[in-house]
């Protein structure tokens, strides 16, 4: 269950770390935030990267072996870094219809399989 928890809350702290790092270039391609001080931008990046973190780090204190969780510190992170690329490739596909997917993105994902694979042998 904790493996499962862990997961769980890393999708979710990758979804707002997504919005939070490139939801506000397609606020500016909408014309929301395209006059705005880049201060303002940054702390609308920061209000909802709080939210990331309040995922984010439960995750890795209930995934931890450390802390009686399934995963080694490189598990998390390979789990962590594979996520966010899914987000990201999920995000970028629905919120900016101008990026495509080429077979070089889907050999660089076959990489990250193969990733996995050798993080978790034994």
């Amino acid at each position: 269950m904790k493996g499962l928890s862990t997961i769980l809350l890393l999708i979710v702290s990758n979804i707002f770390m997504t919005f939070a790092w490139y939801g506000h270039l397609k606020l500016q391609e909408m014309k929301v935030t395209t006059h705005w001080p880049l201060i303002c931008v940054i702390l609308l990046s920061w209000s909802i990267a709080f939210f990331e973190y309040s995922c984010q780090i439960p995750a890795n204190r209930i995934g931890f072996s450390g802390n009686g969780g399934p995963f080694s510190l490189m598990q998390l992170k390979v789990i962590q870094e594979v996520i966010t690329l899914i987000v990201f490739t999920v995000f970028t596909t629905v919120f900016f219809r101008g990026e495509a997917l080429h077979w070089n993105h889907f050999a660089a994902f076959c990489c990250l399989i193969l990733a996995v694979y050798f993080v978790f042998m034994k």
